[in-house]
């Protein structure tokens, strides 16, 4: 990319940065948690119409629970350039009423509100990537210099994206590389690799009884699920990088009742899927042999993301990002973090892949959430570099005839 090419990506990302913060507001203004269908889909029918503005042909699947799953696709006149991937979310953490609460702000040099950088901040720099990009091609009369980019607004990432996930795992089939707009690290990484983690919901068997008159007669499942605590507790570092929580449980009647029941919630993280695939087995294996006779123990997978391991072709991803970064004036590193991301999903399927392409943020899923203003024009035009950086490279572009 020429220097030229690259100063004109940022002048035209400065220029719609008043555009960009009054989006910004109205969407973080807008109550979306996952679960608030109306809310997801009043963001949902929002970026449908700025992908239509963009030149996208848009796609809706619809959800009865969830929100809808938007996919704007764009079109590339380049019949041998390569299948990009773009996923944002649109959901966030946070219950009805927050937004009223903690409206949109701005105080020193830093934005506030419900979703602001998880990820408000991302989908709208996807956005305004593709429109400077598009406004820079435009100028010199060229096409869009890929065959096909795809746009992907999912609407439940912060619960798993089970709604989501079949369309993400369709649309990756057919990708070269995928980026992830969730925001960049608190000091600017990107995020090249991530933790999978498997859901498991964990329900002890028992027998009830009374507590005074005959507890020989019960088979206490709270007694079993507290020893199973400990046990998958103990599961914390046997393998490298992996993590056990055990965060939820509940169990029981009343005092006077030998439980006949008791539920546990277990999260468990993996950098690498073997290791992940073996702590999963570890906690099928104490199920399979408790150690309060008489009682049985069932496990279920609820959700799961293999770990996004940082595959070799996503280093030449990397590589791309981290020279643009050095032109646009700023260091530039890769980071593994803990969070899962529909990136995991890409990834998994051995498609390259980047994560934390959005602006600069912090204290995600808190009350005090943020977003560097600062960050905004250097890191869209960033994204929008990559983008035209991987959509010109012919080894990426190469990927499709050997993809493993």
């Amino acid at each position: 990319m020429r220097d030229e090419e690259l100063a004109a990506l940022r002048d035209g990302v400065e220029a719609r940065l008043p555009s960009f913060l009054e989006d910004l507001a109205r969407l973080v203004n807008i109550d979306c948690g996952s679960y608030t269908k109306a809310g997801v889909d009043e963001v949902g029918r929002w970026t449908a119409a700025r992908l239509r503005k963009l030149g996208a042909e848009v796609t809706v699947h619809p959800n009865k629970q969830l929100g809808d799953t938007v996919v704007g696709v764009f079109d590339g006149a380049r019949t041998g350039g390569p299948r990009l991937l773009l996923i944002g979310h649109m959901d966030t953490v946070f219950e009805p009423g927050t937004a009223a609460e903690r409206p949109f702000r701005i105080e020193n040099g830093r934005a506030y509100g419900p979703g602001v950088t998880d990820m408000k901040s991302g989908l709208l720099a996807g956005l305004y990537a593709i429109d400077a990009l598009e406004a820079l091609l435009a100028g010199g009369e060229e096409p869009l210099p890929f065959k096909r980019l795809t746009f992907v607004a999912n609407p439940d990432e912060e619960i798993g994206s089970p709604a989501s996930t079949p369309v993400i795992r369709e649309l990756a089939r057919d990708a070269d590389a995928s980026f992830v707009l969730e925001c960049a690290r608190a000091n600017g990484d990107i995020v090249s690799s991530r933790k999978g983690i498997v859901d498991l919901r964990v329900t002890v068997h028992g027998r009830a009884a009374h507590a005074g008159v005959e507890p020989e007669k019960g088979r206490n499942a709270i007694l079993e699920a507290a020893r199973l605590v400990e046990a998958i507790q103990a599961l914390n570092g046997r393998w490298p990088g992996v993590t056990a929580n055990v965060g939820v449980i509940r169990g029981g009647t009343r005092p006077n009742v030998v439980p006949s029941e008791a539920e546990l919630e277990v999260d468990l993280r993996a950098m690498a899927r073997d290791d992940q695939v073996a702590a999963e087995t570890a906690v099928r294996e104490l199920a399979r042999n408790p150690s309060v006779s008489g009682t049985t123990i069932d496990v279920t997978e609820v959700a799961g993301h293999w770990p996004m391991e940082k595959l070799v072709r996503s280093g030449r991803l990397v590589e791309h990002a981290r020279a643009l970064a050095v032109r646009l004036g700023f260091p530039l590193n890769d980071a593994a973090t803990g969070g899962a991301s529909d990136a995991n999903t890409t990834a998994g399927m051995g498609v390259p892949s980047l994560d934390g392409l959005g602006p600069i943020g912090g204290n995600d899923h808190a009350p005090e959430e943020y977003l560097e203003v600062d960050s905004i024009v250097p890191r869209t035009t960033l994204l929008a570099g990559l983008l035209l950086a991987t959509a010109r490279d012919p080894v990426i572009a190469g990927w499709r005839d050997d993809r493993p």
